[in-house]
């Protein structure tokens, strides 16, 4: 994974400390800065986690991980959300049984409603009994017999393709179908993957590591992979999602320019109008807790709500009539306004935002 320092564009906002790769060294907070997220333009093809103590950020392909394993105390995995990736459980508990591709197991507005549970609920919230409710894997039984097989469409890739300006190319070529089942190994999890036709399948064993939210895996290497850092150090997550979209009926929905909160982690965040309060008039006095509320059970509090889509007449802006009051896991509280999301070209996937430590 690559670990970057993102870039200080303003002066005025000072540092108060770096952090230090000596682990016994204590972090001080930074007060603030302008940092430019290595989202990677307009193919967006890169996950971002934003650390505002540090100033930090670490970046991975979209595309390196399929499968993410909770390391808390239950057993539930979730799919790569970013590349459209679906799943559908099947009848059977036999992975060595070919299966057929569905073409009704997908990502996109007025053809997949949420209640058929082919994704994961975008809330972030794990717990649920499928339908749109929790995790689209089932939570993964102790007893084997009842863990099903499940088909998997791995979605998209990254895109490579070059779109007009203010517009996105997200999507690649489709990746193709796997068919998946996922067990218990002791305190942690035993996935088995095969191509549909295929009677033979490889098995791999996961491990839970209780400083990360999850475990990632790749059904290409044949390996874990680490994604996000420890649940401790980021607070915001910049990434190609898919959403819950109301079109009539509830349907899946990909999103790009999405922004997440690390809620298992412990970050909360809520949205403050100008109308209530100027950006530079806000202070740590004119923090509401109980406006935290909602981003305990909802990591989509900014989600796409900081900048407007545009339309046949209007390109893709930020909205400046409203910021957002984040709280790390320490309790240190920062406010945060979105300044760009393109650059001087007119290039979408070049986020550029501001913020600063209350006081």
């Amino acid at each position: 994974m690559k670990k970057t320092f993102l870039l200080l564009s303003f002066a005025l906002l000072t540092l108060g400390s770096c952090s230090s790769d000596d682990d016994t060294t204590p972090e001080v907070p930074i007060v603030g800065a302008t940092l430019s997220p290595a989202v990677g333009g307009a193919n967006q093809p890169n996950q971002v986690y934003l650390d505002l103590s540090t100033g930090e950020s670490k970046s991975i392909n979209r595309a390196a991980w399929d499968f993410g394993f909770s390391t808390g105390a239950d057993f539930r995995v979730v799919i790569n959300g970013s590349l459209k990736m679906a799943v559908k459980k099947l009848e059977t508990s036999d992975i060595t049984l070919t299966q057929a591709i569905n073409t009704d197991v997908t990502v996109g507005a007025g053809t997949t409603l949420a209640s058929n549970g082919y994704v994961d609920n975008p809330t972030g919230v794990l717990a649920g009994a499928g339908a749109g409710i929790g995790t689209a894997i089932a939570e993964v039984s102790a007893t084997d017999a009842e863990n099903k097989v499940y088909l998997v469409n791995l979605g998209f890739a990254v895109g490579t393709a070059t779109p007009t300006v203010g517009s996105v190319a997200v999507d690649g070529d489709a990746r193709g179908w796997k068919k998946v089942r996922i067990l218990r190994s002791g305190a942690g999890y035993k996935i088995q993957y095969a191509d549909l036709t295929s009677a033979t399948f490889t098995e791999k064993t996961i491990s839970k590591d209780a400083a990360y939210n999850f475990t990632f895996f790749s059904l290409t290497s044949g390996n874990t992979v680490t994604v996000e850092p420890e649940k401790t150090k980021w607070d915001l997550n910049f990434t190609v999602f898919t959403n819950y979209l109301n079109a009539g009926s509830e349907v899946t929905y990909g999103y790009s320019d999405f922004i997440v909160s690390n809620m298992k982690g412990g970050t909360k965040v809520y949205q403050v109008l100008v109308a209530d309060g100027t950006y530079a008039d806000f202070t740590k006095a004119k923090v509401v807790e109980a406006n935290f509320t909602a981003s305990a059970a909802d990591q989509r509090i900014i989600g796409a709500n900081w900048r407007n889509g545009g339309g046949p007449s209007s390109l893709p802006s930020i909205r400046t009539d409203r910021f957002y009051v984040v709280k790390d896991v320490a309790g240190n509280y920062y406010k945060v306004k979105f300044l760009a999301m393109s650059n001087d070209a007119g290039v979408r996937g070049n986020v550029t935002l501001e913020y600063a430590m209350l006081q």
